[in-house]
């Protein structure tokens, strides 16, 4: 055990839990990296410490040839791993497995957040029945961010449940007001429902009732109302409120959007001489915009109202990618972001218990 690592576990034994547990065997390029993720955003955390939990033998290398991630890291050895095509109900089994072990490692109080790159349905099982929800929220959300032509746009729910009623939209709003502010460091994020019209006459009862509590509320002053789906791109709103079914769809089909233009764009840049001189010419604003909308910049989907910070990274990024996800992690562990959603509750009263529960949680293995 080198200097660092005994210094991280005398950090815990003293009771201060590591900054994240991480599952290192996550994703479709774990654990290389995962380990060169932790330690590009060990640099911008210099304070963060990590549980890495996943295969010894593998990870011993990688942190030998990485100072960064290696000083930053002790490790908890498995050798197992939840696999991409592992059902949930499986999932729920492996009890060794490093997915379950970072979750279990919130669950204890060993560490405050988990970052992960695995298997999604996995994941958002786990962390629901490991960790449980908040006091007074009655489901998870999935979050993300999102480029728009005015800046970042948050939205939520991405796909954890597929049905939801107007209680569970109303604690959408406020949960995603809290991680706009936090995340984003707005200081009064705008919030939209996403609906079939802007007017108010429009949807059905639940958007509607949930439009009005919402406008009844602490964070009432916020609330800009309905949106449609361009209203995303357009950047109308700093929060995009729905339920899991109509965001995954939107989000998948933004994703594919975007892998169109840059399709079309490098079609038309490579069909003639002239095209590819005028791509010379056109080049630093294209690197911009590249730049603007690297899917790295949004990696890392959040599991909010859960009693932790669970973090879900693409299952293909990069250690770039990785580390944003990681970044966003610890953001809201820094800024007790599990706190401010419990004062948010309680200024909401007993408005949100005057509302039933859905017909059930309805998960979804979002992908």
């Amino acid at each position: 055990m080198d200097a660092a690592q005994a210094a991280s576990q005398a950090l815990t034994a003293a009771g201060q839990p590591f900054s994240l547990a991480v599952d290192a065997m996550g994703g479709d390029n774990a654990p290389d990296i995962v380990v060169d993720g932790i330690g590009i955003a060990s640099v911008r955390h210099p304070a963060a410490r990590f549980l890495l939990v996943g295969d010894q033998a593998r990870l011993a290398p990688l942190l030998a040839g990485n100072t960064r991630a290696r000083d930053a890291c002790v490790v908890r050895h498995t050798s197992d791993a939840i696999a991409a095509d592992c059902k949930p109900t499986v999932a729920l089994r492996l009890r060794q497995a490093s997915m379950r072990l970072a979750i279990d490692a919130v669950a204890c109080g060993q560490a405050q957040g988990v970052v992960s790159a695995g298997n999604t349905g996995a994941l958002l099982a786990l962390s629901k029945i490991v960790l449980k929800t908040l006091p007074g929220i009655d489901r998870p959300a999935m979050a993300a961010i999102m480029p728009s032509a005015r800046g970042d746009v948050v939205m939520l729910d991405l796909g954890a449940n597929i049905a939801c009623d107007t209680r569970n939209l109303v604690e959408f709003a406020l949960l995603g007001d809290m991680f706009a502010r936090t995340v984003l460091g707005l200081t009064a994020p705008k919030i939209g429902v996403l609906n079939v019209g802007s007017e108010d006459v429009k949807g059905d009862d639940r958007v509607r009732g949930a439009a009005d509590i919402i406008r009844g509320s602490h964070i009432g002053g916020q609330f800009h109302g309905f949106v449609e789906g361009h209203d995303i791109a357009a950047g109308t709103t700093d929060v995009v409120v729905t339920d899991g079914f109509t965001g995954n769809v939107a989000l998948k089909t933004g994703e594919g959007a975007l892998k169109l233009v840059s399709d079309l764009l490098r079609q038309v840049f490579n069909s003639s001489l002239s095209t590819k001189l005028g791509y010379l010419l056109a080049r630093p604003g294209l690197e911009q915009m590249r730049v603007w909308l690297d899917p790295r910049r949004y990696n890392g989907a959040v599991m909010l109202g859960l009693n932790g910070v669970v973090v879900k990274s693409h299952g293909g990024t990069d250690a770039e990618g990785f580390a944003h996800a990681t970044d966003v992690a610890l953001d809201m562990v820094e800024h007790r972001f599990n706190e401010r959603i419990r004062e948010g509750l309680g200024r909401l009263g007993g408005v949100l218990s005057e509302q039933p529960p859905g017909p059930g949680p309805a998960l979804a293995a979002a992908g």
